[in-house]
């Protein structure tokens, strides 16, 4: 009998929700960094292996305090992942437990679903014996139906991991067709790409600033044509993206080029434009022409 299951990954901002998403499906989908907010809408992968699909949901991180409409759109997005799922898998930090942590655990309490409680950045504990009274901790914070600790930059005890979803699964039909690995479309992952270069290669406050739309996407004999406008909040932001004599802006635009000729798996030509849009991200009307999914 085939099982199939939704488990949202839900957590805090920067406990590596993302990175283990793409652990766990065995392939890059949501894009990463180090910096939180990173994952700003609801992303889907789904891994499917013999008998079983598990339907993940990548969500936002929750956050305690949302400021601005982006903020609260991304909030809307990590607590609307809770409803309709068989599984939560909340994500900590194995060496840390924050007040975010307690409202992530809040929201988990209050849906009344199954939860693994998965630890993540083992590898950062240098002293493994003091691992356990960790875990200890942790396993009275709620009845988890396990405590896994991994690692999702390494992979260590991602095989565990499955092991403890798998068992969770309701029989079922799959939801999806075995090679099928997410609900968005292309364009949304190359917008996501570029976003990933901005995040990483621009200063730490810059990239909540930044948004990518794909202006045109075609496809000819020889390659994939791509047009992208990234938008800024304010004029004096522009000139930072674009660097001196244009060379940031080429270096995001190679480097973006570089993964999503990977990731279309073929040749790509990549234009990108800068331009401002005043205050975006607290703007319901922008954020939706900008393809983020807001409340009135």
């Amino acid at each position: 009998m085939p099982r199939c299951g939704i488990v949202a990954i839900f957590g805090c901002p920067n406990v590596g929700k993302s990175t283990l998403l793409n652990r766990l499906l065995g392939q890059k989908l949501s894009i990463t960094s180090r910096k939180p907010q990173t994952t700003r809408q609801r992303i889907l992968g789904v891994h499917t292996e013999d008998e079983m699909q598990v339907v993940y949901v990548d969500t936002p991180g929750l956050q305690v305090r949302p400021a601005k409409a982006l903020n609260r759109s991304m909030n809307r997005e990590a607590l609307g992942a809770l409803e309709g799922v068989d599984l939560v898998l909340l994500v900590v930090q194995a060496d840390r437990w924050t007040d975010a942590d307690d409202h992530a655990l809040a929201q988990v309490r209050a849906a009344g679903l199954p939860v693994i409680l998965a630890v993540n950045k083992v590898d950062l504990i240098k002293e493994k014996k003091t691992l356990l009274p960790v875990l200890e901790n942790l396993a009275g914070k709620l009845s988890f139906n396990d405590i896994v600790p991994v690692s999702a930059r390494s992979g260590d005890n991602i095989d565990a991991l499955h092991r403890c979803i798998a068992a969770l699964l309701p029989e079922r039909d799959h939801l999806y067709d075995g090679d099928q690995i997410s609900d968005r479309g292309e364009r949304f992952f190359v917008a996501e790409i570029v976003r990933e270069k901005l995040t990483r290669l621009l200063g730490e406050e810059l990239p909540y600033a930044t948004s990518v739309v794909i202006d045109e996407f075609k496809d000819d004999e020889r390659m994939t044509r791509i047009a992208a406008t990234i938008w800024v909040e304010r004029s004096g932001q522009k000139p930072i993206v674009v660097g001196k004599g244009g060379r940031m802006l080429r270096r995001i635009g190679e480097q973006a080029r570089h993964d999503i000729e990977r990731f279309l798996g073929r040749k790509v030509f990549l234009q990108t434009w800068v331009r401002v849009k005043e205050n975006w991200s607290d703007d319901s009307r922008l954020l939706r022409q900008l393809g983020i999914d807001v409340a009135d």
